[in-house]
């Protein structure tokens, strides 16, 4: 049996998932660390053993794999070479024609597998409207069952998906083709420009990202967080709180405040609601340009307890309308993802089949 591979890499973490010709998801891996400061060919040599390990239990190797669709953080060429990226540190990683390589190392094994490359914003929409319009088919997935589409969005025209991760991640897609754009950059919302209201603080403002402060990515993303949690617990008013007391790494303790939410901590609290705010104002200027049927948020802050994930989405909506044109009030749909995290992993599965 014959299958098609989807790999997303991330700034933190990576993903690989195994479709059948059908059109069927088949497996999706556990999440594991990029390894991004050792650089790409370390990361590559990992991605080719996590796809054998993935075949093995269905008593097959690479010989039966046909195309790997491979998502990486953005910007790159069309042919996935990766310009430089907050999101992948080491210098190796600038300029380094990751498809390429990444399909000579799978053909190094004795056939022809071919790679193809999207950008990770732009896998991740093309996910969410797989799976939303049935074009991928999870049900036979041995990995956790996502929501079924339902009938109202079969004929979804016209999608914009929002990433929050370790970045900002954008991507589209419309009348069921997913937007590239001329150089195959299209969908960075992340990199969008915020009003200064969007930002507590004066120091919050002015966390550079890529080459210039107060963009979208510098409110809405882990690195964001991070950046905003270690400043507020160097205030008065947040001295006696008990992120102080713990010795972990500033992003680790960043990566507590959703649990910290969901026990109703109010500096955890203050700074997803913050967040929510700004992304409000993203989906806005995307939906300005887009004019789309759906706006999703997806990535890791979906993972939030039910009640933060509540609070969030109603913060986000009410961000986006309390800012609206009177004409874009009432037309846009604000929702999460119905496969969370793993959108940009299944994007690139289905862009595999393409």
């Amino acid at each position: 049996m014959s299958f098609y591979v989807g790999i997303d890499i991330g700034g933190t973490t990576s993903t690989i998932a195994l479709g059948a010709p059908s059109g069927d998801l088949v497996r999706i891996s556990e999440q594991f660390p990029t390894p991004t400061r050792e650089g790409p060919v370390q990361t590559i040599s990992l991605l080719v053993e996590k796809v054998n390990e993935l075949l093995l239990p269905l008593a097959t190797n690479l010989e039966d794999v046909v195309t790997v669709g491979l998502a990486s953080p953005g910007p790159a060429s069309q042919d996935g070479i990766l310009e430089p990226s907050p999101n992948l540190i080491a210098s190796d990683w600038r300029y380094f024609p990751m498809r390429a390589e990444l399909e000579k190392r799978f053909q190094s094994h004795g056939h022809a597998i071919r790679v193809r490359y999207i950008g990770d914003g732009q896998a991740a929409a093309l996910g969410e409207h797989a799976v939303r319009t049935g074009r991928i088919e999870t049900r036979r997935c041995d990995a956790p069952r996502f929501t079924p589409p339902t009938e109202e969005l079969l004929d979804l025209r016209s999608l914009f998906f929002l990433a929050v991760g370790t970045g900002l991640g954008g991507g589209e897609v419309r009348d069921g083709q997913v937007v590239r754009g001329r150089n195959g950059r299209a969908g960075h919302a992340g990199h969008l420009l915020l009003p200064q209201h969007a930002f507590r603080y004066e120091y919050d403002r002015h966390f550079r990202v890529g080459n210039t402060v107060s963009s979208a990515e510098s409110a809405v993303s882990l690195s964001a967080l991070t950046r905003q949690l270690s400043h507020r617990l160097s205030l008065p008013e947040w001295k006696h709180h008990p992120l102080n007391d713990v010795d972990l790494p500033a992003k680790e303790k960043a990566k507590s405040l959703r649990r910290l939410a969901a026990e109703s901590d109010p500096l955890a609290l203050e700074l997803l609601d913050d967040q929510a705010r700004a992304l409000g104002m993203v989906a806005l200027m995307v939906n300005y340009l887009g004019d789309h049927d759906l706006v999703v948020i997806g990535g890791g802050i979906c993972e939030m307890a039910e009640p933060v994930r509540r609070r969030y989405l109603e913060l986000v909506r009410r961000s986006y309308f309390d800012h609206a044109l009177d004409g874009f009030r009432d037309i846009c749909r604000i929702e999460y993802s119905v496969v969370g995290d793993n959108a940009s992993v299944i994007g690139a599965l289905a862009f595999a089949y393409d």
